[in-house]
């Protein structure tokens, strides 16, 4: 698989739609990052991995890196599944507040690094 269309199709509908939901959120906070596939995994790319992002049976996992999670670790705490990741049910709403934080975060961690 190579890109993040063909990876979403592989999935039953009511998942597509929720990791279209995902990809489109991440789209409009970061209309600048390019999409990958990297790791087997729909990537948002700003310079180097911003974020990625999967479904599984039973739940959806972000991964923004250690530093997306350690920087706000007690708010993360309930869905910290992993030193980089983040595991939300696939039958609770997705927390779209905690997602935009995070990527908003990352994209001014990798902004600060591109300028030293």
């Amino acid at each position: 698989m190579n890109t993040i269309d063909e990876y979403i199709e592989t999935f039953e509908p009511n998942i597509q739609k929720t990791l279209n939901e995902i990809r489109n959120f991440i789209k409009n906070e970061v209309p600048e990052a390019s999409e990958k596939i990297s790791y087997g995994m729909p990537t948002f790319y700003l310079n180097e991995n911003l974020v990625h992002f999967a479904a599984f049976k039973d739940h959806y996992s972000f991964f923004p890196s250690p530093s997306g999670i350690d920087a706000f670790e007690k708010e993360l705490a309930s869905y910290r599944s992993g030193k980089g990741t983040l595991r939300f049910s696939i039958d609770k709403p997705i927390p779209w507040e905690i997602i935009k934080k995070v990527v908003q975060f990352r994209v001014k961690e990798i902004s600060n690094k591109k300028k030293k």
